[in-house]
């Protein structure tokens, strides 16, 4: 049964990769295209206009946006999974973590591609591949785990306030600009630094520029507390999905 369940959730994200390209007349440039009109943005107002940016504002853009596009992709995704598939809950014998499990890796297997193009940026801007990226594995699994866990604790509520979608994308706004996505952790004040280190994706996004932009290993004991955190909210997560499955048939689309 469990190697059946894993056989359809990755033919189902193959599948959905491929319906989401023959939807979408860009396919594949879109992916790119999204994150990019976003960098272009936050580039235009910190850099040109604020003159907050600093000389590495572009590749310190770059890194942070396409990681929390990631998570923030997972979250969303994921979280409106069960709530948009509801007919198919209703008709089809199915675990329901499998819709946004299957979310969730599709919009990884985007990461996969938008993060070869983002070294290749990189490399071009003089931050060339070094030896220390055997780190971003590991790295890139706690951000999975994080957005996972956030992802399936939502998917879990939207069903029953589907409203929630607008708060969810609001307070995921709000978290991205406390969370040095758009600027450096350097101009933040002091009183307020302990509030950024006890932050996942504030950590995350240390991290990941260390690796990418400064031939530096994470900061491992911060990474230990964020998978600490993520799998005690996956764990969370499952389990109120599958406490409220029962619930999911008979609930309105």
């Amino acid at each position: 049964m469990r190697r059946h369940l894993v056989e359809l959730v990755l033919f189902s994200t193959y599948a959905e990769l491929r319906a989401e390209t023959a939807r979408s007349y860009l396919g594949l440039l879109w992916w790119i295209l999204d994150p990019a009109m976003m960098m272009a943005a936050f580039w235009l107002v910190f850099d040109v206009i604020l003159k907050t940016g600093g000389p590495d504002y572009i590749p310190f853009l770059l890194v942070g946006i396409t990681l929390w596009q990631w998570m923030k992709s997972c979250i969303t995704h994921g979280g409106y999974a069960i709530w948009s598939n509801l007919p198919m809950v209703r008709q089809v014998p199915l675990p329901p973590l499998v819709f946004p499990l299957v979310a969730m890796l599709s919009d990884t297997v985007k990461f996969c591609f938008i993060f070869v193009l983002l070294v290749a940026i990189l490399w071009a801007l003089g931050y060339p591949p070094n030896d220390k990226y055997w780190a971003l594995p590991i790295l890139f699994l706690a951000v999975f785990l994080a957005g996972a866990g956030v992802g399936f604790v939502v998917s879990a509520v939207v069903p029953l306030v589907p409203d929630l979608r607008f708060v969810i994308e609001q307070v995921l706004t709000v978290v991205m600009f406390l969370s040095g996505v758009v600027f450096p952790l350097s101009q933040v004040p002091d009183s307020l630094k302990w509030l950024m280190a006890i932050n996942p994706v504030a950590v995350v996004m240390d991290d990941a520029r260390a690796i990418l932009m400064h031939n530096q290993l994470p900061n491992w004991v911060g990474l230990a507390k964020i998978y600490a955190i993520s799998i005690v909210l996956c764990a969370a997560g499952v389990l109120f999905v599958r406490w409220m499955a029962p619930r999911f048939p008979k609930l309105a689309n």
